[in-house]
């Protein structure tokens, strides 16, 4: 595949066709080679930028409605911490960690170190100024280890957890992000397809969960019976905050208003209704109900499920992708019974497997119809990029959880991962914020901090 030389590396669909249209005469390759500012483009990503960074706080609504109430606070401070402690990372060192040019093939340069050479009137990534480019970056990171919050509620420490994030986000997200979207990384030479984070935001935030939860241990036996969706309709305002800014994910990695932006805002609306009437369908057929956490669930899985594929796939395709996915993620809920680890909020199920669901099925589904700078999937006769694809999924479960595991055995010999059984009796929110999320009298302590807490 064809990356032209640039400032900075960029993911591969923007690039190159932000360059297709241009390479026709000597005058237009010198166009090229200089990129040149697009105030559409740039308003374009600006507001792109701006609906991803809503998705965090959509997370927080989603996740804080499906716990008990009391840790309704605690739960939504992991999403709104991330946005400050990723924030700041992410403008010193993670940036350049993933796509500082002139790196090696895991990891980039340090040319960037606290956003150094990212400035000024030239510094362009395609044709949008570099610090767009690195805000939209951001607002990936910020997202990815808030989504593990969801395997650890009621239970981790909020100290514990927000230096997991820290870590983390430097460790294990920069890396990964550099392999697989930045030119010189390993897996983006070896072909792997993710369009809008896949495999280093979904498939990555989903097995980190799973691996915190076994680490971190179940939820005492009283815990886990009180724990039902406390509040459903911030539930679904969740859901519907993420689905909205989900249209900026997807669609803003075309890196500029154009056709592949277009393609991918519409494959990510069809997936997403597909998965949701797909797991209400699954409800029906076991003689539930249609249930409201159902619908938003099953939206986020279609979600999940079309990043890796939306810029390359077809709507019909979309179709197929969101309705796989809801039924995998769907049985897999099911069957989390039968395991030991506690992931509260089936991180795992809906973000690991449909996430796996996703990459995989663009492999089948990448066209070069719908895509003219990737050499396509299995419709295309490249049965090649399944394995391909399977690579990139292997790659990132193995890396992703020993990474993990890792991080967590360490910040656990610093100081405890979990909060005491007294502690989660009485309520995390208590415990690491004294702060109730509603007032209520059984509930209400004069002197909270006596419980101890981070």
């Amino acid at each position: 595949m064809l990356t032209p030389k640039l400032t900075l590396p960029v993911r591969p669909p923007a690039l190159l066709l932000a360059l297709s249209g241009l390479a026709v005469s000597g005058l237009a390759s010198a166009q090229a080679a200089t990129p040149k500012l697009d105030t559409g483009d740039t308003a374009f990503m600006l507001v792109s930028a701006a609906l991803v960074m809503l998705m965090t706080p959509g997370l927080a609504f989603f996740y804080g409605g499906m716990v008990r109430s009391k840790s309704v606070l605690n739960t939504m401070m992991m999403s709104f911490v991330s946005l400050a402690i990723v924030g700041v990372l992410w403008a010193v060192i993670g940036y350049t960690l993933a796509f500082g040019a002139g790196g090696n093939n895991f990891l980039g340069s340090l040319v960037n170190l606290g956003l150094k050479n990212t400035t000024g009137p030239n510094s362009l990534v395609g044709t949008i100024p570099t610090p767009v480019y690195v805000a939209f970056q951001a607002m990936f990171a910020i997202i990815a280890p808030a989504l593990i919050s969801g395997s650890v509620v009621d239970r981790m420490r909020f100290g514990a957890f927000a230096l997991f994030v820290a870590l983390w986000s430097l460790l294990i997200y920069s890396p990964l992000a550099h392999w697989v979207w930045s030119s010189d990384g390993w897996l983006f030479k070896k072909g792997v397809l993710d369009f809008a984070g896949g495999t280093v935001i979904h498939i990555a935030a989903g097995v980190s969960g799973l691996v915190a939860a076994l680490v971190i241990g179940p939820r005492m036996p009283m815990t886990r019976r009180a724990t039902l969706p406390h509040n459903v309709p911030f539930v679904l305002l969740g859901a519907a905050l993420l689905w909205f800014g989900w249209f900026g994910f997807n669609a803003g990695s075309a890196l500029g208003a154009n056709y592949i932006a277009g393609n991918a805002f519409m494959t990510t609306n069809t997936a997403t209704a597909a998965a949701l009437l797909g797991w209400l369908a699954w409800e029906l057929i076991r003689g539930q109900k249609p249930t409201a956490v159902g619908a938003a669930t099953g939206a986020v899985v279609g979600l999940v499920a079309i990043t890796p594929a939306c810029g390359y796939v077809s709507p019909m395709a979309a179709v197929v992708i969101g309705l796989a996915a809801a039924s995998a993620s769907f049985w897999a809920v099911q069957l989390k019974t039968r395991f030991k680890m506690d992931d509260a909020l089936d991180v795992f199920a809906c973000h690991g497997v449909a996430g796996i669901v996703g990459a995989m099925l663009t492999g089948v589904f990448a066209s070069k119809w719908v895509n003219q700078t990737i050499t396509g999937g299995v419709v295309d006769g490249n049965w090649g990029q399944l394995g391909i694809q399977a690579l990139g999924v292997l790659t990132t479960i193995v890396f992703v959880g020993v990474g993990s595991f890792v991080l967590l055995k360490l910040i656990g010999l610093v100081m405890p991962l979990r909060v005491t059984e007294r502690q989660e009796t009485t309520g995390i929110d208590l415990v690491s914020h004294e702060e109730e999320g509603y007032r209520e009298a059984e509930n209400s302590l004069s002197a909270p901090v006596m419980l101890g807490g981070d």
